[in-house]
């Protein structure tokens, strides 16, 4: 299989800017970073700034129609909750995880396991979900 080609996605929420970790800026330039030393194609970048708790981020939305229509793709994102804080985006990134859409989820300070399971962590802002799979996944 041929090394997969990234989207890169940076998000910070509009709501909470107090609480904000990381600006889009400040993002932008960790992931670039990352994505020399690391050897990363980057085929195009998403930037957003809304909440994730509910579904609707048009770009996000982009983003992922992207990834679906094109396949053995990766996402290069700061931190896995910039990607999903609802159980919808949530699902839609563990969907292309199990469909082979995408084959790779990248964060600097993060490992993942291209899994269902690693892709239920990934999207840690749907943490009922989660919870629920993991002891599914414990007792299979």
């Amino acid at each position: 299989m041929s090394k997969p080609k990234y989207f890169l996605y940076a998000r910070k929420s509009t709501e909470d800017d107090d609480k904000q970790v990381m600006s889009i800026p400040a993002q932008l330039v960790e992931l670039r970073e990352f994505a020399s030393r690391e050897n990363l194609e980057i085929l195009q970048e998403f930037q957003e700034s809304k909440s994730a708790k509910k579904p609707g981020r048009e770009l996000f939305g982009e983003m992922m129609m992207r990834v679906e229509q094109m396949g053995n793709v990766g996402i290069l994102a700061w931190h896995p909750d910039r990607l999903a804080r609802n159980s919808i985006d949530g699902g839609r990134i563990i969907y292309a995880v199990d469909t082979s859409k995408i084959v790779s989820l990248r964060f600097p300070t993060f490992w993942f396991e291209p899994t269902t399971a690693g892709a239920l962590y990934v999207t840690s802002g749907v943490q009922p979900v989660e919870i629920l799979f993991r002891q599914f996944e414990a007792k299979c």
